[in-house]
């Protein structure tokens, strides 16, 4: 049950796109001013079945399918944020953001800085990311470091259903440009959602698993592999804790920090690859705030430092997984 809710709240059981689905309804619902466009939203219902439905709710007015260019529709939503509205675009790909790098970190990023109360940009940009499927190089990206270093930036990265639902409602309702990491391993997953209207704030990591001889850090589908981790290693007498960051941008550090002044030990669990990537910047802090609580070397399970490859057997022999966060335990453990 994500933070903030009731635990005799009635849920439900859900997929991961049934709740983003259900989060951008009721948002569209409560504030006419929320709208949706991207590549084949509406008649199609997104690429990955997200928006299945909701042109025929809200029309396309508020349900837009636009042209194959993401410079554009970023573009596009950008203005339309600043003149009031709050667009949520879906980019097909993450790899596809590349192509609005300038709308995004020039102009959506900038703007409230430096036009102060005359400017917001309220914009969330959904960004179906990760590997897994086969998809290639070019399709199976997660970029969020890059987003990590813009101020002015929010990123959210949400692991379970529930927690999918409550933070894409709080994303829409912030004033800010946030990007929304959706793994695509994740889209079907199902697990229990409140049948309540509830928000889950950003900026606030969860403590998935509660334990004393090694933090686990992670988020999105790596933080599911590393409850899987935590349970494996829980049968060879090692006590995991894991904290889902839930949000990059706000990053919960205090959460991290405390967990690890506890075990002496940490580990920093992505998908994205290894160097200049989340567990860097994390990693970082930790041994800035924490140095003289650590027990052993600060560690990060990542994907190496290659594009993705396209063959199914070579991807799952460089996608990070529960395998890799027990082993680098194990060794953290043993010194």
């Amino acid at each position: 049950m994500p933070e903030g809710v009731a635990a005799t709240s009635p849920a439900r059981e859900m997929y991961f796109t049934e709740a983003l689905r259900e989060a951008l309804a009721e948002e569209m619902r409560r504030d006419p001013n929320v709208f949706l466009m991207g590549e084949d939203m509406g008649v199609y219902g997104g690429c990955f079945g997200v928006t299945r439905g909701l042109l025929e709710e809200f029309g396309p007015d508020r349900v837009r399918d636009t042209p194959i260019s993401e410079a554009s529709i970023v573009g596009l939503a950008v203005g339309a944020a600043i003149l009031g509205a709050r667009p949520v675009v879906e980019v097909m790909f993450m790899d596809f953001v590349t192509l609005a790098m300038d709308q995004l970190v020039n102009h959506a990023a900038k703007f409230h800085y430096m036009y102060g109360e005359q400017a917001r940009v309220p914009l969330v940009l959904r960004c179906p990311a990760g590997a897994g499927r086969a998809y290639g190089a070019t399709h199976s990206q997660s970029l969020e470091a890059w987003f990590m270093h813009v101020p002015g930036l929010k990123v959210v990265a949400p692991s379970t259903a529930a927690d999918a639902k409550g933070l894409l409602k709080s994303a829409i309702r912030d004033d800010n440009p946030v990007i929304f990491l959706e793994n695509k391993l994740l889209y079907q997953s199902r697990e229990p959602v409140p049948e309540h209207n509830y928000l889950i704030p950003l900026g606030h990591a969860r403590c998935v698993r509660e334990g004393t001889d090694v933090t686990i850090v992670a988020y999105s589908r790596m933080a599911r592999e590393a409850e899987k981790a935590a349970a494996a290693l829980a049968e060879e007498g090692i006590s995991a804790e894991v904290i889902d960051l839930r949000t990059l941008v706000p990053l919960d550090i205090v959460t991290v920090v405390n967990s690890v002044v506890k075990t002496g030990r940490v580990i920093l669990a992505e998908e994205g690859t290894l160097t200049g990537g989340v567990g860097a910047e994390l990693g970082m802090r930790i041994f800035e705030s924490a140095w003289d609580s650590l027990d052993a070397p600060i560690r990060r399970v990542a994907m190496p430092d290659i594009p993705i490859p396209f063959a199914p057997e070579l991807e799952a022999a460089v996608l990070p997984s529960a395998v890799d966060i027990v082993l680098a335990a194990r060794e953290l453990v043993d010194i």
